[in-house]
């Protein structure tokens, strides 16, 4: 049934010895031939010696330190430890020290110096003046200029709107109230409001007090504004020049030709006599 080759093997087998029933100091791990039980000689052996390794080191440990710690002394020591390892607060650089007493001093010298003479124009006290420009070159200053007038019309009080596309006569006021008389450049945003005689400020300043409600109380005293717009000029504040019809230009025979006109400003107009107030 089975081959030759596999009846006889060369391998000899050695047969082990029974166990011995008297005490030895040394016992075998392997008592029989089959290795079935390996897993279980194993085990019993790695717990051996755990347990042999945990009772040495409890052993060791007993010797040393007769006196087990408290679990008082161990956080102790933990929080030790933590506020060794915590980090220390950084202290401040001389840049940012010197940063810090610059502020303090502009401050200290902002605090000294005496408060600005408030800005006026005489003549103003009984009515809102602006400042404007009807022109649409710069859209973001048309924008402004349109957005205040409509803030203060709302109030009906007298107001005296003073474009300067229409005259530049008003520019050389509005230099003159603000100290760039005198053939000075003085570069000037628009719009500009004075209320009482009062300078306010600009578009953002009214916007501020209206959303506050304080530009109410800046304009309570003034009186209010007649009904309807102006029969002469419409509402525009200028009529045209009765001398030259609006042309600013006129024919004389002495000087054999045309020469400027002196009763309007260059765009051949003329303040409204019915509605506008008289210049500064």
């Amino acid at each position: 049934m089975w081959p030759s080759s596999w009846s006889k093997s060369p391998v000899k087998i050695h047969d082990t010895p029974p166990p011995s029933t008297s005490t030895s100091s040394a016992p075998s791990l392997f008592s029989c031939t089959s290795f079935k039980d390996i897993h279980t000689l194993l085990s019993d052996e790695s717990t051996s010696s755990i347990v042999s390794a945990v009772s040495t080191a409890s052993t060791a440990a007993s010797n040393n330190n007769p006196r087990k710690a408290s679990i008082f002394h161990r956080v102790r020591l933990a929080n030790s430890l933590l506020r060794a390892w915590a980090p220390r607060p950084s202290e401040p650089s001389p840049a940012a020290q010197s940063v810090e007493e610059r502020s303090s001093s502009e401050s200290q010298q902002q605090q000294q110096q005496p408060p600005q003479p408030s800005i006026s124009i005489p003549g103003a006290e009984k009515r809102i003046v602006v400042y404007f420009t009807s022109l649409r070159v710069v859209r973001s200053t048309f924008e402004d200029c349109k957005y205040v007038r409509s803030i203060l019309r709302g109030f009906r009080v007298q107001i005296d709107e003073r474009d300067l596309s229409m005259d530049s006569a008003f520019l050389n006021e509005l230099q003159g109230i603000f100290g760039g008389g005198g053939g000075g450049q003085c570069k000037l945003t628009l719009p500009r409001v004075f209320i009482g005689g009062r300078y306010i400020g600009g578009a953002e300043e009214v916007r501020q007090l209206h959303e506050a409600g304080e530009l109410k109380k800046f304009v309570e005293s003034l009186p209010a504004a007649g009904p309807g717009v102006c029969d002469v000029c419409g509402g525009y504040s200028f009529v045209l020049c009765n001398e030259c019809d609006g042309s600013h230009k006129l024919y004389t025979e002495k000087a054999g030709g045309f020469k400027s006109c002196n009763a309007c400003n260059e765009n051949g107009l003329i303040r409204c006599p019915s509605c506008s107030c008289a210049p500064i």
